[in-house]
């Protein structure tokens, strides 16, 4: 069931209306920002490398992280060099970083340690995108594009390609926080969206569909898989520390897979005083993005990975505009 505020954002209701005013001044504040580095009132930073950022313009999880693993293997099959640059969210350090294969969740974010583990592309984390992405070029001089995990309202970098992601619930209500479930009025100027329910009304950039679902293997700590046709009727305790995670046990179920037990926990749960019911009959079960914290405390545990497909006109026309994008720009900051 979802918390009482979501479902005010699903529509105009009673508490939806109380709330209406204090989203006129969330719009007011971001429209002023926008006008702002448009007026070159604050400034942004371009880097010497195209730029693309996948973000939402909705609070909580839209699917933007698998979007950028999806994208990262694109341009690396591609003949591309891509490097990931990310805030971290969640992390317990403030500094600029590079993540390493052996970096703890906790010190540069659950979502980044997936994704260099997933991808081995490089990954920086800083709360200014544009010094990670500066210090990634610095010591990976061979990377040729930026892929900035979310990102989309931080304006101080500057970006060549511009993707938002919708989940099922597209833009609610419409309204924005705390009235609605939007960051920033929609519909706004993006190069393309990707959307797993119904098109997001609004906006004229090209839009495409994506399919959600869950990998055919589970992967163990040490990298090995094992078929998720070969858990049917085992009991499995599967735990979800992410922004919607009865959509991942729904999909668990709808693999055939019998779940003794399902713990939701807050997004990016650190899982540093979880524990496990001592129950060790049911396996543990859980998300490729919880696994990287889970992982060093129970290292038995089974991560699935969410897999998406994306459209191949998606990937022809990133293609397209990344091959537009100018590299005059790119040869004289490398130079």
């Amino acid at each position: 069931m979802a918390p009482p505020l979501q479902e005010a954002w699903s529509h105009r209701g009673w508490l939806a209306w109380a709330l209406r005013p204090l989203s006129l001044v969330v719009g007011g504040a971001a429209a002023l920002r926008r006008t702002a580095y448009r007026a070159g009132l604050l400034r942004s930073h371009r880097l010497p490398v195209p730029v693309i950022v996948v973000g939402n313009v909705i609070v909580g999880g839209a699917g933007k992280t698998p979007v950028t693993q999806a994208i990262v293997r694109h341009l690396q099959a591609s003949g591309r060099r891509p490097g990931i640059v990310s805030r971290g969210y969640g992390r317990r350090t403030r500094d600029c970083r590079a993540v390493l294969a052996h970096s703890s969740a906790a010190d540069v974010g659950d979502e980044p340690a997936l994704l260099a583990r997933s991808t081995g592309a490089p990954v920086f984390v800083a709360a200014r995108r544009a010094e990670a992405g500066a210090a990634l070029l610095a010591a990976h001089p061979e990377v040729d594009v930026i892929v900035c995990d979310d990102g989309l309202q931080h304006l101080a970098l500057a970006r060549d390609i511009e993707i938002c992601v919708f989940n099922d619930d597209g833009v609610g209500n419409g309204w924005l926080l705390p009235a609605g479930p939007l960051r920033e009025p929609w519909p706004r100027p993006v190069d393309t969206v990707l959307h797993t329910g119904p098109r997001p009304a609004g906006g004229d950039a090209p839009a495409f569909a994506l399919q959600r679902g869950l990998a055919d293997d589970a992967v163990r700590a040490d990298g090995s898989r094992v078929p998720l046709a070969a858990l049917r009727g085992e009991p499995l305790h599967a735990v979800a520390a992410i922004a919607r995670p009865h959509d991942f046990f729904a999909m668990l179920r709808q693999r055939g897979l019998a779940l003794a037990r399902e713990e939701a926990l807050p997004d990016h749960y650190d899982f540093d005083s979880w524990r496990r019911p001592s129950d060790g009959r049911q396996s543990l079960i859980c998300t490729e993005k919880d696994a990287v914290k889970l992982w060093p405390l129970h290292p038995g545990a089974l991560a699935v990975p969410l897999a998406v497909q994306v459209p191949a006109g998606f990937f022809a026309l990133l293609d397209a505009r990344l091959a537009r994008v100018t590299t005059p720009l790119s040869s004289a900051g490398r130079a």
